[in-house]
């Protein structure tokens, strides 16, 4: 199978600009093509994760990505999806997690050889004359149709930004210079950039007279159609420091039985034939297919050894047989212990179970914490932490809790 049917059947493809023309390009490995990630952050998260699989078949394919860094669009922000306006960044926070999310990639891209290539855009768009943009560039925008793009109409409500605003021809620019200069005949991007990804294949065949093309790809949604990647503790970050390789694990293993196959097909590598064996799969057998996803996901992250840890410590919680050394674990300060005891509010919070105090005391009496594996429903409550205690919050997240 050819990675263009490949992709459809894994349910991956979205929107594209020319069906024919793009299958041709990807599956003759002749596409140069490029996804953007503006770093918002220091470290990579789950909603990059389909991206960057992409890249990979893409390049397994044998076409070439380009990864473009975002130094400069990062500086206006991105309205699609958003509806309050991006915090804005100083150009040293920029500057640090592109150096960030360029380590994280090599884990999933081959930049050996000229077989990819990182850019920033931070190198042409601020160094951009305003007059020239606006006489070289905006004569190719009608006002009237940026306001019908999807990415606008919700912050319309709100109030657009004029700084907002400049989002799309910025994004297209960069479609247009790395035509320009890497002949990068294809753009790839979640769903909710086709807006933008449309206005640079405009800009290009204005300009150049050239064709370009543009796909989407699926937004990663549960069944209730809210974006995955998601928990109470925040996003599910790439970095073990932020999001630790057994709770990457853990989230992955606690997906809902409605959405393991989907996140089978669209994120792992596994053979497709071998995943529409697992569609026949219910009850406990749908529990394996989740641990396979996490497996999976966690080795493509973190590497095999983490994947093997997590799911020994899993097994080893799970079953009831003990305390894995390799599980989440929290070190309580000295000023929150007495006489060898803790709060349990405290310990929920400080451990990061629960957000703040309030919710770990709606949990408490609520009857989902349990402490050593009995239950707590007192929220005055102090535990004893000995060498070690393990605070359990539900069924499925634990936390292990040891004195400074």
């Amino acid at each position: 199978m050819k990675i263009f049917d490949e992709l459809t059947k894994r349910g991956l493809i979205a929107q594209v600009t020319d069906e024919k023309e793009i299958r041709e390009l990807i599956d003759e490995g002749k596409a140069t093509f490029y996804i953007g990630f503006d770093p918002t952050a220091d470290s990579l998260h789950v909603g990059h994760f389909m991206a960057l699989c992409l890249m990979k078949r893409l390049q397994e394919a044998g076409n070439r990505p380009i990864v473009l860094i975002g130094g400069g669009t990062a500086m206006i922000g991105d309205p699609s999806g958003k509806t309050d306006m991006r915090k804005m960044m100083t150009e040293e926070t920029i500057d640090r997690n592109v150096e960030c999310f360029k380590k994280q990639m090599s884990r999933f891209i081959d930049f050996s050889d000229g077989k990819a290539i990182i850019v920033n855009n931070a190198d042409w768009l601020k160094g951009l004359n305003y007059i020239e943009v606006l006489r070289e560039v905006g004569t190719c925008f009608s006002v009237n149709k940026m306001l019908t793009a999807e990415c606008y109409k919700q912050r319309m409500e709100k109030g657009l930004s004029f700084l907002e605003f400049n989002y799309m021809i910025m994004q297209s620019y960069d479609f247009y210079k790395l035509y320009s200069d890497y002949g990068c005949n294809m753009q790839f991007g979640g769903d909710d950039q086709w807006s933008n990804m449309l206005g640079g294949t405009e800009l290009i065949r204005k300009k150049l007279g050239k064709d370009a093309y543009a796909m989407t790809i699926t937004l990663l949604l549960n069944s209730e159609g809210k974006k995955m990647g998601k928990t109470e503790k925040g996003a599910v970050w790439l970095d073990a420091e932020k999001t630790s390789p057994f709770e990457f694990f853990q989230y992955w293993r606690n997906v809902s039985d409605a959405d393991v196959i989907k996140c089978i097909k669209m994120l792992t590598f596994l053979p497709l034939d071998e995943i529409e064996k697992m569609e026949q799969w219910e009850g406990a057998e749908l529990n394996g297919a989740k641990e396979i996803l996490a497996y999976e996901l966690t080795k493509l992250v973190h590497g095999e050894k983490e994947a093997d840890k997590a799911l020994a410590a899993a097994k080893e919680l799970f079953s009831g047989k003990g305390v894995s050394a390799d599980m989440p674990t929290a070190v309580i300060p000295a000023e929150l212990i007495t006489d060898g005891r803790v709060g349990i509010l405290d310990a929920l919070t400080f451990s990061k179970l629960c957000p703040s105090k309030r919710e770990a005391r709606t949990n408490v009496t609520g009857g989902g914490i349990s402490v050593n594996d009995e239950k707590i429903t007192d929220p005055a409550a102090m535990i004893e932490i000995g060498e070690f205690a393990v605070i359990k919050k539900g069924k499925k997240t634990y936390c292990k809790i040891i004195a400074e």
